[in-house]
């Protein structure tokens, strides 16, 4: 005779079912309307291989078909959905933090340094989207009253198309820089931003479209503004009666090291000075040169670079590698 409630020899792990998990994907691909993300969210392919849908977030579900932000360093923890991992949980992968302006931010954090962007630390590197949506700027095509309904536009439906599709070709993005006509091409170009480094050689960045193909690109310079040194107020005379100076050489000429390599020729450098206040002294007026670098057995290359010709000193002394110092609020 059998033992009462069930068959002999049998164990409970033996007679227990793995629960059947639910298909979340299915072939041939169906697609809706790709749906319009939010600002900050990938729109990014299904976990099928079929559809465009909008990332899934930290916190939020996710399966085989909808995934996780993978620009995020997001991935479905299904922990906790045993034994049938099916549906799981957003989480942020295991990943080092970020450092902005001596500011420790953890791995997947969203914080504001400023009042324009909000930015998230992804595995060390920053994101920022503004956190405001700036508005459109008011159209050629006048608008007029009368027999036409209120706010009717004078321009057609080509008109419309046309400044469409050509005006983001004849504005002056960077109005402040006189702009020249070169081959068809309005050429532009974004302020250098401030050299990434106080004292030894650094770079510095600006976006122009001044090519042959008239694309807007980022170029690179090197720039010197001080030389590393720990007795400066030693080597600068500062005139009697004043607080600052300027601008200041040193004694000789001297060849530039930059990544291990020195230059074929010898400099005499103009450096922006020091000041015995709060002040601090950068660069106002500059010209440009291209310098040669020789490497030990390692060949040689050329680098443009900035020549400082004049300093100014003032008040406002922000940190160059501060990325945000120089918005301002319209």
């Amino acid at each position: 005779h059998s033992p009462p409630g069930g068959k002999s020899g049998a164990k409970p792990s033996e007679t227990s079912e793995v629960p059947q998990r639910k298909e979340f994907c299915h072939w041939p691909c169906s697609c809706p309307l790709v749906p319009t993300c939010a600002p900050g969210i990938s729109l990014v392919k299904d976990g099928c291989g079929c559809c465009k849908i909008c990332a899934r977030q930290s916190g939020e579900t996710c399966n085989e078909a909808a995934v996780c932000d993978p620009h995020k360093g997001l991935y479905c923890d299904y922990s906790e959905d045993k034994p049938r991992y099916e549906t799981g949980v957003c989480a942020y992968l295991v990943a080092v933090g970020c450092e902005l302006n001596g500011v420790y931010y953890l791995n997947g954090q969203t914080f504001q340094p400023n009042p324009l962007y909000k930015c998230l630390c992804v595995s060390g590197a920053i994101g920022c989207t503004p956190a405001f949506i700036p508005k459109l700027a008011a159209s050629p095509c006048t608008r007029v009253k009368g027999r036409k309904r209120p706010g009717q536009s004078t321009c057609g439906p080509g008109q419309h198309k046309q400044l469409q599709s050509t005006s983001y070709r004849l504005m002056s993005a960077y109005r402040n820089l006189p702009l020249v006509l070169k081959k068809k091409c309005l050429v532009q170009a974004t302020p250098w931003t401030p050299c990434s480094r106080t004292c030894g050689i650094g770079i510095s960045i600006r976006v122009t479209n001044e090519n042959s193909k008239c694309e807007m690109r980022k170029e690179k310079r090197l720039c010197y503004i001080q030389p590393c040194q720990t007795n400066i107020l030693k080597t600068i005379k500062i005139p009697k009666g004043k607080t600052c100076q300027p601008t200041f050489q040193l004694p000789t000429a001297e060849k530039l090291i930059f990544s291990g390599c020195s230059t074929t020729q010898s400099y005499k450098l103009t450096f922006c000075g020091v000041c015995l206040d709060k002040r601090c002294c950068i660069p106002s007026k500059s010209k440009m040169i291209t310098v040669h670098f020789e490497c030990p057995n390692e060949g040689s290359f050329t680098w443009k670079m900035m020549w400082v010709t004049s300093c100014v000193c003032q008040r406002i002394c922000s940190d160059p590698r501060d990325i945000f110092s120089e918005l301002k609020i319209l």
